[in-house]
């Protein structure tokens, strides 16, 4: 009792006192603060992952059987490297018989050219058949001019459609020859698709597969990423968005799980395109180097320019004041009568004064206790115990 009278005798001077300006200190440990307004611009947490500055999904482009893996997760790769291989005895068999008809072509258009060569300087047409030397003489001298003079045979005519006959042969081995190239460059592209290589200087994120697995077209290997630079990628509401200009600095905006304090974050890129069922702008902040890992979940703090949440200031409170149990602040709040209460809150922005500012579970003018020491607490459970027993106590009469 006489330390609840000392706290409540501290809340009316403190009352008593004015409300403190946003830039004031924080109080000392042990006194019970009386909730203000802070004078900061309004911020709404928002929260986003830690993406990497460039990331890919490498994924197979046929069926085949891992032969070759180049590292885990972490390991660092040049541009160029050879990341992932497949299984290509099937496709080197096939470039082997596309090869040997490309050689036939080629055999063939030298062939059709010696021909062609052949008819131009000694045609068929003018050479002498077979046979005894008597007939063939006078077929020579007699047979073959009267056939001419009579009009029944053209050896003009039958000189150049064996020239045009030969030319078509060779056109016909040169397109044998290109259909031969062609499958072999197709083989050649589907032989490239068996090897994965890293796009740019980075790392393995994700791996998706081990050798000796299994794998169909566009199914994922595994994610590369550049982790030089890391950005978070935040779903931020529209109306939030318009405050936001590529190139703006955030100052203390951006907090994470595995590093707690604020660090100050750059706007990289606005999505110009909402999302169709969120109604939300993906936008893209830079963070220094060193301070996270990719995946990793963080709170950014973005200022609320619209002219309602000027109007309407949120509370603050010392950041001492706050506690949390497993992941949920809390604070201890003295009630109407004196006692101190748990009471659930959502944290804003962390103040350099020392105070942070309380987007729901405060109002101005609660009283809060400041770094509440474990004889509160002892206190709080005895009296929530209490309460228990007469709420049981009162519903057991009602039964009765």
């Amino acid at each position: 009792m006489r330390r609840i009278l000392t706290a409540a005798v501290v809340g009316v001077s403190v009352f008593l006192g004015g409300v403190a300006p946003a830039a004031e200190e924080a109080p000392a440990a042990g006194e019970v603060y009386e909730v203000v307004t802070s004078t900061e611009q309004p911020t709404v947490a928002i929260g986003g992952s830690v993406v990497p500055y460039r990331q890919v999904t490498l994924a197979a482009q046929l069926p085949g059987r891992v032969k070759y893996v180049a590292g885990v997760e972490g390991d660092f790769f040049k541009k160029g490297t050879l990341l992932v291989a497949l299984d290509e005895d099937e496709l080197l068999a096939k470039r082997a018989a596309a090869y040997a008809q490309y050689t036939a072509a080629e055999a063939e258009l030298r062939n059709a050219g010696v021909q062609y060569t052949r008819e131009l300087w000694s045609p068929r047409a003018k050479s002498a058949p077979g046979g005894m030397g008597l007939p063939n003489l006078f077929d020579q001298m007699f047979t073959r001019p009267a056939e001419d003079f009579f009009g029944e045979r053209d050896r003009g005519a039958e000189r150049s459609a064996d020239l045009y006959a030969s030319s078509t042969r060779i056109e016909q081995a040169r397109s044998a020859m290109m259909r031969a190239a062609s499958e072999i460059q197709a083989i050649d592209a589907k032989l490239r698709d068996t090897r994965s290589v890293a796009p740019f200087d980075g790392v393995i994120l994700h791996k998706y597969v081990e050798e000796g697995d299994t794998v169909q077209p566009g199914q994922p290997l595994l994610d590369f990423g550049d982790v030089t630079w890391l950005q978070i990628e935040v779903d931020v509401p529209a109306r939030l968005a318009q405050g936001l200009r590529p190139m703006m600095i955030l100052p203390r905006a951006a907090t994470f799980d595995d590093h707690p304090q604020p660090v100050d974050i750059r706007v990289a890129q606005i999505f110009p395109m909402a999302d169709v069922q969120r109604h939300t702008v993906k936008v893209k902040f830079d963070i220094p180097q060193g301070i996270s890992k990719p995946g990793m979940y963080a709170k950014v703090m973005i200022p609320d320019t619209s002219q309602a949440a000027s109007n309407a200031r949120l509370p603050m409170i010392p950041t001492s004041a706050i506690l949390y149990r497993g992941n949920l602040p809390v604070v201890y709040v003295q009630n109407a009568e004196g006692r101190p209460e748990l009471r659930m809150i959502r944290e804003g922005r962390k103040l350099p004064n020392g105070m942070t500012t309380v987007l729901s579970g405060i109002a101005e003018g609660d009283r809060v206790y400041v770094n509440p020491g474990p004889r509160l607490r002892n206190e709080l459970e005895p009296s929530a115990a209490s309460e228990k027993k007469e709420d049981e106590e009162k519903n057991g009469e009602d039964a009765g």
